[in-house]
């Protein structure tokens, strides 16, 4: 059973311990929040990496992605070869006043070319300053943070052992063709040596 006042005494309570803690108010902006390593503040494009796919603009559930693009054509690498259309990019734009940050279009990427940025401070006062274009969004790439360090004793990622590999084999071919070129130099100085040695003979050189 209450009796009257009781309210305030827990009320004033409450308040006198609260008074005697420490404050844990963080003095943004003068101090900056310690993010986590995951956050997901803004969208960077890295378009080396872009194929022009149109996966992450078909997947977005708000249809905040906007991708031109158009074809050229490549010339044969080798002769005989025939000639390749590949797709190039116009713009890539992402309208940040309506994404709702899933990470759809970061997920269903194949070819590693959106990241997420833990930069969240890009408040405008105008909302169509909020749709970033390629342009912005590549300096975005720049404040995002370098990958976590693996597990010891993970297994090798496919894409790094199918590189080397690639390089190993690269390599030994480079050195097989100094090898060779280096065994005709040794096999073409001794017939020079010869022809040098060899007398002539009268009637030579005239």
């Amino acid at each position: 059973m209450s009796f009257p006042g009781s309210g305030l005494a827990k009320g004033l309570a409450v308040t006198l311990r609260t008074m005697t803690k420490r404050s844990v108010t963080a003095q943004y902006p003068d101090v900056q929040p310690d993010l986590p390593p995951r956050s997901r503040g803004v969208i960077g494009l890295f378009e080396e990496n872009c194929t022009v796919c149109m996966l992450c603009a078909r997947e977005c559930p708000d249809w905040c992605i906007y991708i031109d693009s158009h074809k050229e054509t490549v010339p044969p690498a080798a002769p005989g070869g025939r000639e390749r259309s590949r797709n190039v990019l116009d713009r890539f734009a992402i309208d940040f006043a309506l994404c709702m940050y899933c990470g759809i279009c970061i997920e269903v990427c194949p070819f590693d070319a959106l990241f997420w940025s833990p930069e969240f401070e890009y408040a405008e006062t105008d909302i169509r300053e909020l749709t970033h274009e390629r342009d912005k969004l590549r300096e975005w790439m720049w404040t995002v943070p370098e990958p976590p360090a693996l597990d010891p004793k993970a297994e090798e990622p496919k894409e790094i052992a199918a590189a080397r590999k690639a390089a190993d084999k690269l390599a030994a071919q480079q050195a097989a063709e100094a090898e060779a070129e280096a065994a005709a130099q040794d096999a073409e100085a001794p017939a020079q040596d010869r022809d040098r040695e060899r007398p002539e003979t009268p009637g030579e050189g005239t």
